[in-house]
């Protein structure tokens, strides 16, 4: 049985390194210090939502509509994982106008608008 890659370690919560790898077929086994992927430290729900980002080739009206879920919270998602990959996360793309400009054609609430410009 395999268990899911734990990439921090559990008594002192520093990253780990890989050190073996092995071939379950013929059992040849390599070893010495590999470096694991960012994408690794990526929780479950947050692989599943880059997942869905990239099917949707960064459309996010379009993911949107797959998870069900509103822009500013596709928004939020995609800064959380930008964040957990280790990048300094900025304010927001969008200025203020295209947030009105949103605001006036009924794409997002008053309130999803004030969280996107207050940058919640």
């Amino acid at each position: 049985m395999a268990y899911p890659l734990i990439t921090n370690c559990p008594v002192c919560s520093e990253a780990l390194k890989i050190t073996k790898l092995q071939c379950t077929h013929c059992h040849t086994t390599i070893e010495n210090e590999f470096e694991l992927s960012k994408f690794a430290a990526l929780s479950q729900e947050q692989l599943f939502f880059i997942e869905i980002f990239l099917k949707s080739r960064g459309n996010i009206k379009e993911v949107e509509k797959e998870l069900g879920i509103s822009y500013p919270t596709v928004r939020g998602k995609l800064n959380e994982v930008v964040s957990a990959l280790g990048y300094v996360e900025k304010k927001s793309d969008i200025d203020d106008k295209k947030v009105i400009t949103m605001l006036e054609k009924g794409e997002i609430s008053p309130e999803e608008a004030l969280k996107i410009i207050k940058g919640n």
